[in-house]
């Protein structure tokens, strides 16, 4: 690629500017806009304003949320307890509360602004996948420079599934937020070895990574894997800091969750009661369930072209190319642990791949406009242009028209009618 000049970078960053403008705008949640407009007013100009209702996990986080927000955060270890009794009654899986981060943000958020419960976490869920669209774009930037940094900020702005968790009170884009700002870090730490400010903002994200989501385990083997492949790939340097760093912030993220859960034994019997019941959930049995390639299939249905195009630099990835080959592995370890959770599977956990795909994606439309070198700049726009376009279209397709609720195979083949429900 050609160096931009002085003019083309004001216009990139002008153009940067109002990309992430436009995205924060599409992830603002439908209550944010006046009640008194006609909703086909709104949804003229915010795709979202058509969601209505309440999802079976939204509610169910509405209802920790209320608790706290009626007796105060001395309640959490009640709630912990109470939910310990109820999953020893009842046959089904219950949405644990020991995802603490995302229902504290809820309860500062109500505290802050005075919202109702579901609203606090929409809210939440909205800013966070906000923060998820500058993280995203500041990460590119920091790998491969300006010009991708737009690009990518560009796919993501639209990104379906990101759009889909802005507008919902689900843990999961708030999830891959701290799963993306950990990748981040990783990286700047083994670029700048011994920073103390990275190392600090590294330990700090793992332990409110763990304080998230069970799902942090995931991240943290992908993270692992990356730091010992970094032997042979040579991505940065491993230093004992960073090591230590690894293991240490998700060990205080479960310390300050054991203090909040009321106790190790609390702790425990939560987990214990998830990994018992959820495989027995019928819900989960129906939907959850699949061959390893589930998650390729869902991606494809949702984002084909950013599939292919990251397959696309998949094969053809070299030892120079390392900000890719980070990416890259990260996506394949957590993946490879992922698909073989038994009933466990569904695209929203793969929100955290958005970015990295996104990223691949991009560098498979550099390679190809590389080839056309007078053209480069044109081709360049046009294919961003065009992706971002099919990209929202797939958006309106999947959560207006249909509207989706759950990213589940069944329903996304419906909203794509490729499956017709009869009449």
């Amino acid at each position: 690629m050609t160096e931009p000049t002085p003019a083309s970078r004001r216009i990139n960053s002008v153009l940067l500017v109002v990309i992430l403008a436009l995205g924060v705008f599409l992830r603002l949640p439908p209550h944010a806009f006046s009640p008194g407009a006609p909703l086909h007013a709104i949804a003229m100009v915010h795709p979202g304003s058509k969601m209505e209702g309440m999802g079976f996990d939204e509610g169910m986080y509405r209802g920790y949320l209320t608790t706290m927000i009626n007796n105060g955060i001395d309640a959490y270890p009640q709630i912990v307890e109470h939910y310990i009794e109820l999953q020893e009654r009842v046959q089904r899986s219950v949405l644990p509360p020991v995802r603490f981060l995302y229902l504290f943000s809820g309860y500062i958020w109500h505290e802050l602004f005075g919202s109702e419960a579901l609203d606090a976490l929409k809210d939440v869920s909205a800013v966070v996948t906000m923060l998820t669209l500058l993280a995203s774009a500041a990460f590119a930037w920091r790998l491969q420079g300006k010009t991708w940094a737009l690009a990518v900020a560009a796919l993501m702005a639209v990104a379906p599934t990101q759009l889909h968790m802005s507008q919902h009170a689900l843990i999961d884009g708030f999830f891959a937020f701290w799963a993306l700002l950990s990748l981040w870090f990783l990286w700047e730490n083994l670029q700048a070895p011994r920073s103390w400010l990275w190392l600090t903002a590294y330990i700090l994200v793992l332990a409110l990574l763990a304080l998230t989501k069970e799902n942090a385990f995931f991240v943290w083997v992908a993270l692992v894997i990356l730091v010992i492949i970094n032997r042979w790939l040579v991505f940065g340097i491993v230093t004992r800091e960073l090591l230590i760093a690894t293991i240490l912030g998700p060990l205080l993220g479960v310390a300050v969750l054991v203090c909040f859960a009321g106790g190790v034994s609390n702790l425990i019997a939560a987990y214990r009661a998830l990994v018992i019941k959820a495989p027995q959930f019928s819900y989960a049995i129906l939907t959850g369930d699949g061959p390893w390639y589930r998650y390729l299939v869902d991606l494809m249905l949702v984002s084909p072209i950013v599939l292919i195009f990251a397959f696309g630099t998949a094969f053809r990835l070299n030892r120079s190319m390392k900000p890719e080959l980070f990416m890259s592995i990260f996506v394949a370890a957590s993946y490879v642990v992922m698909c073989n959770v038994k009933y466990g599977m569904n695209l929203r956990y793969a929100n955290m791949w958005d970015m990295p795909l996104r990223f691949l994606a991009f560098s498979q439309i550099v390679a190809i406009a590389s080839l056309a070198k007078r053209y480069q700049a044109a081709i360049l726009v046009g294919a961003v242009v065009l992706l971002t376009a099919i990209e929202f279209r797939q958006y309106i397709i999947l959560a207006v028209r249909y509207p989706l609720y759950e990213l589940i195979t069944n329903n996304l083949l419906q909203a794509l009618r490729i499956l017709k429900t009869p009449y």
